[in-house]
């Protein structure tokens, strides 16, 4: 059996999209080349992964079931070539530290200079995740350390908290709620959502706000593997996104956010492994500790900040 590493990437681009036009413009190929990929993926499997309509397109059981392993595989995949490359160089003193879009934001330069005022001669080699991976490379061990964004399934990972944002909604400018100083989240409640392209069910729920429907599904109407992928959707009217106060920072026409002012803050951390604590990892959490400590004005601008004021800081 011949299964290339592309034909299940279209795979997964067409299970988070459940749309082969969406997937193909995602990509960047044509949509009948991507019909063409599947359907050889398909007949080298011996299974039907996608069922079809002029409407519709959905994952059959055996789908979902080979979409879970194949990010997996992929994962894992991206993680041994990687480890390969850094025998192959011959690292000795390299910390891979993981990361969402936008990592600890505003405190994310100054715990990266004092890890390297502390270490000069460790090189932090910095790798970014998208939305699959809420753990950013700490489930599958590509990452040493990670700034990540609580809550999400975290086995084995141990974290230090260093601040909490506030979550707001993405509205299209012309949408109902879009003139609001603030929302309630059961004003949300039967928005069409753009959901994110993960499979960690705590993480989904998080920003689903699952937790505050009453048993009622989520009408999840596309899912995004990126900030700048959701904005666009956003932008069309494709539905609307929960997100956090620093995506105010990226103006996009089109788009409004406004504050969400019942819901939970979004929890910012240092993640790592409890099975991977190097001294070099450790170093990094007590730096991290103590940069968060010793700033409590740009903690709090994090944690409060000002949403009349959408210039950019910086990120990190």
């Amino acid at each position: 059996m011949e299964v290339h590493t592309r034909q299940l990437q279209y795979f997964i681009a067409v299970a988070e999209e459940l749309s082969f036009t969406r997937a193909a413009q995602r990509l960047h190929v044509s949509q009948q080349g991507l019909s063409t990929q599947i359907k050889q993926l398909e007949n080298a499997l011996e299974v039907v992964l996608f069922s079809r309509t002029t409407r519709n397109v959905e994952l059959t059981a055996a789908g979902s079931v080979f979409l879970h392993d194949v990010r997996n595989a992929l994962t894992s995949l991206d993680a041994a070539i990687e480890r390969a490359r850094s025998v192959h160089r011959g690292d000795r003193s390299r910390l891979v530290l993981g990361s969402l879009e936008g990592a600890a934001l505003t405190l994310t330069d100054p715990i990266c200079a004092a890890f390297r005022e502390h270490h000069p001669n460790v090189t932090i080699e910095m790798k970014q995740f998208n939305y699959s991976d809420p753990s950013a490379g700490l489930a599958s061990g590509t990452a040493d350390v990670a700034f990540v964004r609580r809550p999400f399934l975290a086995d084995e990972v141990r974290f230090e908290p260093l601040f909490a944002e506030p979550r707001m909604v993405m509205l299209p400018t012309g949408h109902r709620l879009a003139e609001r100083t603030e929302v309630l989240t059961e004003e949300l409640l039967d928005e069409p959502i753009l959901g994110a392209a993960a499979t960690d069910p705590i993480w989904n729920a998080f920003w689903e706000l699952t937790s505050q429907r009453g048993g009622r599904p989520a009408q999840v109407v596309s899912r995004s593997t990126s900030l700048l992928e959701e904005l666009h959707k956003v932008a069309t009217g494709v539905g609307v996104v929960v997100t956090v106060a620093c995506a105010r920072w990226i103006p996009f026409p089109g788009v409004t956010l406004v504050p969400i002012a019942d819901a939970a803050p979004n929890e910012v951390a240092v993640g790592w492994r409890s099975g991977n604590e190097s001294a070099l990892v450790r170093s990094f959490v007590d730096i991290a500790r103590t940069i968060r400590a010793a700033n409590p004005d740009l903690v709090a601008e994090l944690e409060e900040p000002d949403f009349t004021d959408c210039t950019m800081p910086g990120l990190g």
